[in-house]
C-alpha cells in the first residue's frame, strides 16, 4: 500500500487539490500504521486562486496531469482508496511502495492487437512528490552469513544499494490531517562508480551497480520467464520490505528515546504492518533479522514482536498471488533470510507435532518449505504469511469463507480465531463526488445534506424517493450528461462514434481468463449473429447496445492478449456493418487507468462482473459502478454476493454456477458429461469462419474445447455459463425498455452502496486488527 515519515515529513504542507488527492494506481503492498500523528498546516489560500495568480485555469492544468504508473488493476486502486480513508478518518497511518520509473506499461492498440510501451509519467517530474534526501537506508543483496564469537550471526558482503524516500502527501477530506505515500527509489553511491574503468573506456563495467539499482524500480512486474526476471522480482520485493521496515524501526527508536521506559516489547503496540498478498512476505524474515542481528534481541523475543506486528490480507486464491519461490534463488540472494525461514518452518512443525498431534498428517501441506520435488524445492510464501501473522483476512464474505473452508482450512483447526473478513470498500470522495458531479449534486439535494461523502450509509435515504418522478427526471438527465461525456472520450480515444441513447454496457478490469472477458465478447458475437439474421422490422424492436471492454493484458499472457485482439477485430466488423451498427457497437477502450475509469464508470448503465464463481476475491470496480447508479450483471462471486444483498435481488442480473458447484462441474467436464449449448457453438463457429478477419483464434477457442488438459477443458466454465449469460442479457434488454423501471433500479443501486465505503473497511481494520484510534489535528 502507501507511506510517510519522521520529523521532516511532519513539516510538509499538503497540496490540497483534486490532483493531489487523486488516487494513483499504487503498487505498494506493505502498509504501516503507528500511533504517532503528523501535524500539517493548511495552505493559506485555495488551489484555484493560486493557479489563477499565474494566469491558468485549474481544470486545464489538471487535465495535463498523468496518472502515476505505480500499480496494476484493482489492488492498486484499492490501496489508493484506503489511503484516502486513513487520512479522512484521522488515523495515524502511512503506506509504502516502490517509485516505478515506467510502471506497468502504456497500452497501444494496433492491427496486431495490444502493444506495450513504456509509461512516461515521470518524463518531466511528479509535482506532488517530495524527495527526502535525509531518509536513506542500505539494502543488501547476496553476500554470506558470518557467525560471530558470541554465537550471533551477521549478514555481510554482497552488494549494497541505497533506498531513497519520496513522499506524496495525501490530505484527508475536511480534516486538518494529511498522511503520506512513501515511495522508495533504488540508488548506488558515488563510491560505486569506478572512475578508473570509465576513463579506460570500460563504460558499462564502471557503473554496473548503478545499472542494477535502476533495474529495481524500472518496471512493475518485470517478465519472470527467465531466471534473471525471477531474481529481479525477488529483489524488488525485498527492497520494498527492507527499506520500509528500517524506516519503521528508525521511527520507533527515535520516539523510544524520548520516553523514560522504552522497550522493544512495546513495538507491536506502536506499529502494525499489513501484508497485502504474498508479495511483501519477506517483511517477516527481514523484521526478525533486524531485531536479532541489528538490535541484539533473542529469537523468542523477536518472534513475539514479529508475530504481534504482522497481519496478512489474502486478496485472491489465484496461484500467482500465492507465490512459491525457489529455495536455491532465495538462499543465493538472501542467505540470512533463508536461515530464518528454515527456523520458522522447523519450529512450526515441532509445534504441530507437540500440541496438535491430530494434525501431524497435514504437515506436508502446511509447512513453509516444500521439498517434494528435490530438483525444485520452494518456499511457500502464503504458508509463511499464515504461520507468522497474528491475523489473516479475506476481502469479501464469500472469499473469506473459501479461505477458511478450503485454502487455509488446516490452519483454522490450529488457530480458529486468527481468521476474519474485511470486505473491501471504495472512497466515495473519488468515485462519486469527484468523478460524477452531476449525480452528486442530485444526491445532496434530495438528502438535504452532503454528509454522505463521509457517511455513505446516508445513501439509504434515497430509497424513499425511488418512485418519485421528479427524481427520475433529474437522475436520467445526470446519467445522459455522463454518457455524452463518455461518448466524447470514446470518439477521441478510438475514433468510434457511439450513441448516448443506446444501453452503455461496460466491462473494465485487468484482462484475465478468470474475469471472462471472453464470455462477454462471445456474447457480443452471438448478438451480432442474431442481428444479422433479423429483418428490418425485427431490428426496430431491439434494445440498442454499446458494448465497451477495457483493460491491460500482461505482456506475456498470450491468451489474454488474444482476447484483446478478438474484441478489437469484432468491433472493427460490427461497427462498420450498416445492417447492424445502429443496434450494436463493440469498442475496446485503450490504456485503461484511473482517469479513464473516472469517465467510464459514471457513464455506464450496465456493468459486467462475470468472473467464474469463487475466483474473484472481492472486486472493487463492481462497487464503483453500483455507487454511480449502474446495474450489474454478474455471478455470485466476490463482493457481488454482498452487493446483491444490499441493492436488492431485483436490481441485479444474476446468472452462472455457484462457487460450491465449480469443482463438480470441472469434474463432470473431465468425465465427458458436458453438453454445450447450441448458441455457444454458434458463436465459436462464427469466429472460426473468418467473419472477423484472418487472425488465428484456434488456440484461444481450443481453451474452451476438450474435457481436460493444459490450455483446454474450459477451466473457467465459459461454456457452462454461456446459456445463462445470454438469458440474463435478454432480461437486461427487456428491463431497459421500461425506462421508469430501469431508473428505479439505478437509484436503488446507489442507495444500497453505503456498506462499500472504504471508510467502513479501514475503520474495521483499525479497530479489529491494528488496534489504533483516530488522532486528529486540532
Amino acid at each position: 500500500m502507501p507511506g510517510s515519515n519522521s520529523a521532516a515529513a511532519e513539516k510538509v504542507k499538503p497540496a490540497a487539490s483534486p490532483a493531489a488527492d487523486k488516487p494513483a494506481e499504487i503498487a505498494g503492498n506493505i502498509s504501516y500504521h503507528a500511533q504517532y500523528s503528523p501535524h500539517f498546516s493548511p495552505l493559506a489560500f485555495g488551489p484555484e486562486e493560486a493557479v489563477k495568480k499565474f494566469g491558468y485555469e485549474l481544470e486545464a492544468l489538471v487535465g495535463q496531469e498523468k496518472d502515476a504508473a505505480l500499480g496494476n488493476g484493482g489492488l492498486g486502486r484499492l490501496a489508493s482508496c484506503f489511503l484516502d480513508s486513513m487520512a479522512t478518518l484521522n488515523l495515524p497511518a502511512w503506506g509504502y511502495g516502490l517509485r516505478y520509473r515506467y510502471g506497468l506499461f502504456k497500452q497501444v492498440i494496433t492491427k496486431e492487437g495490444q502493444e506495450e510501451m513504456a509509461e512516461d509519467w515521470l518524463d518531466k517530474f511528479s509535482p506532488w512528490e517530495i524527495p527526502r534526501h535525509d531518509v536513506v537506508f542500505p539494502v543488501r543483496f547476496f553476500g554470506h552469513v558470518e557467525i560471530l564469537p558470541d554465537g550471533s550471526r551477521k549478514w555481510v558482503g554482497g552488494e549494497v544499494l541505497k533506498a531513497l524516500a519520496y513522499d506524496v502527501p495525501i490530505p484527508g477530506y475536511k480534516t486538518k490531517n494529511a498522511i503520506s505515500l512513501r515511495l522508495w527509489e533504488a540508488k548506488a553511491t558515488a563510491e560505486d562508480f569506478n572512475l578508473f574503468q570509465f576513463n579506460d573506456g570500460q563504460y558499462e563495467s564502471s557503473a554496473q551497480l548503478h545499472a542494477r539499482a535502476e533495474q529495481i524500480c524500472a518496471v512493475l512486474y518485470p517478465g519472470d520467464a527467465t531466471e534473471e526476471g525471477k531474481l529481479l522480482r525477488l529483489k524488488q520485493q525485498f527492497f520494498l520490505c527492507s527499506a520500509s521496515l528500517q524506516d519503521m524501526i528508525a521511527r520507533f527508536k527515535e520516539r523510544k528515546a524520548d520516553r523514560v521506559s522504552g522497550k522493544w516489547s512495546e513495538f507491536p503496540s506502536k506499529v502494525a504492518v499489513q501484508l497485502n498478498d504474498t508479495h511483501p512476505t519477506l517483511a517477516i524474515p527481514e523484521l526478525m533479522r533486524l531485531l536479532m542481528d541489528e538490535e541484539g534481541l533473542g529469537w523468542d523475543e523477536a518472534w513475539d514482536i514479529t508475530y504481534r506486528t504482522v497481519s496478512y490480507t489474502n486478496h485472491t486464491v489465484l496461484p500467482e498471488a500465492l507465490e512459491k519461490w525457489s529455495q536455491i534463488v532465495m538462499r543465493k540472494l538472501l542467505p540470512r533470510h533463508m536461515e530464518i525461514i528454515e527456523e520458522i518452518d522447523k519450529r512450526f512443525r515441532e509445534m504441530v507435532i507437540s500440541k496438535h498431534k491430530e494434525m501431524e498428517g497435514k504437515i506436508d501441506s502446511m509447512k513453509v518449505l516444500d521439498g517434494s520435488n528435490p530438483q525444485k524445492p520452494v518456499v511457500r510464501m502464503a504458508n509463511l504469511c499464515v504461520v507468522s501473522s497474528h491475523s489473516v483476512n479475506g476481502v469479501a464474505e464469500l472469499h473469506s469463507n473459501i479461505l477458511k473452508q478450503e485454502l487455509f482450512a488446516d490452519y483454522v483447526s490450529i488457530w480458529p480465531n486468527k481468521f476474519q473478513n474485511k470486505t473491501n470498500g471504495i472512497t466515495p470522495r473519488r468515485w462519486l463526488k469527484f468523478c460524477n458531479p452531476e449525480l452528486s449534486e442530485i444526491i445532496t439535494k434530495w438528502l438535504k445534506t452532503d454528509q454522505w461523502t463521509s457517511d455513505l450509509d446516508l445513501l439509504t435515504g434515497l430509497r424513499k424517493f425511488a418512485d418519485d418522478e421528479k427524481l427520475h427526471a433529474e437522475w436520467a438527465a445526470a446519467k445522459l450528461a455522463c454518457k455524452k461525456r463518455l461518448a466524447k472520450h470514446v470518439l477521441d480515444a478510438t475514433g468510434v462514434t457511439i450513441d448516448p441513447n443506446s444501453l452503455f454496457d461496460i466491462q473494465i478490469k485487468r484482462i484475465h481468463e478468470y474475469k471472462r472477458q471472453l464470455l462477454n465478447i462471445l456474447g457480443a458475437v452471438y448478438r451480432y449473429k442474431k442481428l444479422k439474421e433479423m429483418s428490418a422490422e425485427e431490428k426496430q424492436k431491439v434494445t440498442p447496445r454499446t458494448v465497451m471492454i477495457g483493460g491491460k493484458a500482461f505482456a506475456t499472457y498470450t491468451n489474454a492478449k488474444r482476447i484483446v485482439k478478438l474484441v478489437n477485430d469484432v468491433g472493427a466488423v460490427v461497427n462498420n456493418d450498416p445492417e447492424v451498427n445502429k443496434c450494436l457497437k463493440v469498442v475496446f477502450i485503450p490504456n485503461y487507468n484511473v482517469s479513464v475509469a473516472e469517465v467510464l464508470i459514471p457513464g455506464s448503465e450496465l456493468s459486467q462482473h462475470i468472473s467464474t464463481a469463487g475466483m474473484e476475491a472481492s472486486g472493487t470496480s463492481n462497487m464503483k459502478f453500483s455507487l454511480n447508479g449502474c446495474v450489474i450483471i454478474g455471478t455470485l462471486d466476490g463482493a457481488n454476493v454482498e452487493i446483491r444483498e444490499e441493492v436488492g435481488e431485483d436490481n441485479f442480473f444474476l446468472f452462472g454456477a455457484k462457487a460450491d458447484q465449480v469443482a463438480g462441474l470441472r469434474k463432470d467436464r473431465e468425465n465427458g458429461l458436458f453438453k454445450p449449448d447450441p448458441r455457444f457453438e454458434e458463436a465459436k463457429q462464427l469466429i472460426r469462419s473468418g467473419a472477423f478477419g484472418s487472425y488465428n483464434y484456434e488456440p484461444l477457442l481450443d481453451s474452451l474445447e476438450g474435457n481436460s488438459g493444459f490450455g483446454r477443458g474450459d477451466y473457467f466454465l465459459v461454456g457452462y455459463d454461456f446459456p445463462g449469460y445470454i438469458d440474463a442479457q435478454d432480461r437486461v434488454d427487456a428491463a431497459y425498455k421500461d425506462k421508469k423501471k430501469w431508473i428505479k433500479m439505478s437509484i436503488l443501486n446507489t442507495a444500497g452502496s453505503g456498506k462499500f465505503s472504504s471508510d467502513r473497511t479501514i475503520a474495521q481494520y483499525a479497530k479489529e486488527i491494528w488496534d489504533i484510534k483516530p488522532s486528529p489535528v486540532a
